[in-house]
């Protein structure tokens, strides 16, 4: 868990609230999406569910190498849960040092959330886009109010605090 750490400045601050946004987006796209989300894929040359959280890890890892040098490439892993349960973890590890003021290398906080950090997101609605293509969509919220929390990196993300009544989209 993350603490708030005086001495972190408050552009890391808002990068760790950032990677909490993004986790509990990506979990909101994923929650209650029958198993074979993971394997659809919309069309040819589009990402499946599963290669998404991959390629979302893969960029994280990327981000995390502007902290610890390096090069990173995700695991390939066969199992859906056990993708979404890694991309969490490398998530937590680049949250990590930010916490712990790690020096960045050759990267400002701008570029980091300008480059991996805002593609990750665009994957995250990507996933939600998905769900609706498979005819499964996201119920919409008004994220205002999402119980996002810097400390809360994992899958097991709130519900949504203010879902809409309605909604169209609604098979």
């Amino acid at each position: 868990m993350l603490a708030y750490t005086a001495g972190m400045d408050d552009k890391r601050r808002l990068l760790q609230h950032f990677l909490a946004a993004l986790a509990y987006r990506t979990q909101k796209a994923l929650r209650g999406a029958p198993p074979e989300f993971a394997s659809f894929r919309a069309a040819s040359q589009v990402r499946t569910p599963h290669e998404l959280i991959r390629h979302m890890d893969s960029v994280l890892g990327y981000a995390r190498t502007f902290f610890i040098g390096g090069s990173y490439r995700p695991p390939e892993l066969p199992d859906f849960g056990a993708e979404v349960a890694h991309f969490h973890e490398t998530l937590a590890g680049v949250a990590r040092h930010l916490e712990a003021g790690t020096e960045y290398r050759g990267i400002t906080a701008e570029t980091l959330l300008q480059g991996p950090f805002a593609d990750a997101m665009t994957h995250a609605g990507q996933l939600a886009m998905l769900r609706r293509l498979a005819g499964s969509p996201v119920p919409p919220e008004n994220f205002i109010y999402a119980e996002v929390d810097r400390a809360n990196l994992g899958p097991e993300q709130p519900l949504p605090a203010r879902p809409d009544e309605e909604w169209p989209e609604r098979g």
